[in-house]
């Protein structure tokens, strides 16, 4: 459930945006800093919590996150305008922050092995949940109006209730940990961990550029409504979870090099493929392509940081993991922005998918040093 609602800090929004320009007396460029400055606040502060995660309770750690997330994402609803909303953002990607580093480095305190691979493959799923019913929501919602959707994160309030008195608490003794930032610095060294913190920068650039920019396409060329956008984009969760819930079948049969490789070479195609899209099948078939290129990916990589870090600080190298994720979400909005502003859809959606395959290319070469 908390894996679910990390996941629904960007995906909700994502088909409300193209709605909310007009309500808010802004830009299709700025209005994107609804997601940019909530991925960044991510970045920021779970950089920070990276730092001193295996000295705290994780446990308290994480109630404390779902209730700044659903009180600063109910804030969201009375914001009065685009700046004001972007400051109760900022502060709700602080409460996300600990969300899914916690789930992710508890997953693997608890299991071992293969074992590990399915729990996070079940992991993924459920963000793959999220990806298909999230926009959905968050369309839906915006029927309505164009700020419910932020109502929808309150929801994680009760949920740090429940967390209270049924969650486990797998670190029991953090007092006695002596972890730091120079520990953490220290394991980044390591070419596998290294190697594997730039897939998920990667990973989650090409998510964003789907989330932010098909729903302009949707409306642009086919006239998409936010709740039009919302179930398009359900497309590629749909597969995300499907492929997902195969993870540990897949890293028994195949190489590192082989789902690292597929992965991004399918989601590189479909965002080109995007910038040539004029037929509504054809994103259809584009969307799904690349939610099973994701759901290829997200499992694997989430399983592999956990894997490759070392025990000893094992929380704080997740939790740079997955600020790396929020940085590639952020300089998505930002860099692909820049592009559009000068530029069209089309060079956005063919720049983008260029960087999947430039990570292919990089994995021949990494695999052959490893």
């Amino acid at each position: 459930m908390v894996a679910f609602f990390g996941m629904t800090g960007s995906a909700l929004m994502g088909p409300v945006l193209p709605d909310m320009v007009d309500p808010l007396n802004s830009t299709r460029e700025a209005v994107g800093w609804v997601m940019g400055i909530f991925t960044l606040s991510n970045a920021l502060f779970m950089m920070l919590l990276g730092t001193r995660i295996d000295n705290l309770s994780h446990r308290k750690v994480l109630v404390i996150s779902l209730t700044v997330n659903g009180l600063a994402g109910i804030a969201g609803f009375f914001a009065p305008n685009l700046p004001v909303l972007l400051v109760f953002r900022f502060i709700q990607g602080i409460g996300t922050a600990g969300m899914m580093p916690l789930v992710m480095t508890m997953i693997g305190e608890l299991y071992e092995s293969f074992e590990r691979v399915h729990a996070m493959g079940r992991v993924s799923m459920t963000t793959s949940v999220g990806e298909v019913t999230a926009p959905f929501i968050g369309g839906g919602l915006a029927g309505i109006s164009w700020n419910y959707p932020f109502l929808f994160y309150g929801l994680t309030i009760p949920l740090a209730v429940v967390a209270v008195f049924v969650l486990p608490e797998t670190n029991a003794t953090p007092l006695k940990r002596k972890t730091g930032i120079y520990e953490v610095v220290l394991a980044l060294k390591n070419i596998n961990v290294a190697y594997t913190i730039f897939m998920a920068f990667a990973l989650f650039f090409l998510l964003f550029t789907i989330i932010i920019y098909v729903p302009f396409l949707l409306k642009d060329n086919f006239g998409f409504t936010a709740q039009g956008a919302g179930i398009a984009l359900g497309v590629q969760g749909a597969s995300m979870a499907v492929v997902a819930s195969q993870a540990k079948r897949l890293s028994l049969k195949f190489s590192k090099k082989t789902i690292t490789g597929v992965g991004f070479a399918v989601m590189g195609t479909a965002i080109i493929g995007m910038a040539g899209a004029y037929h509504l099948p054809l994103v259809f078939v584009l969307l799904l392509l690349f939610g099973i290129g994701f759901g290829v990916l997200i499992p694997f990589i989430n399983t592999l940081i956990t894997q490759v870090a070392p025990g000893e600080v094992m929380g704080g190298v997740v939790s740079i993991f997955n600020t790396m994720k929020f940085v590639g979400m952020t300089a998505s909005s930002v860099v692909l922005g820049l592009i559009l502003l000068t530029s069209n859809l089309e060079t956005v959606f063919i720049v983008s998918g260029l960087l999947g395959f430039g990570v292919v290319l990089m994995n021949y070469f990494v695999y052959k040093i490893l």
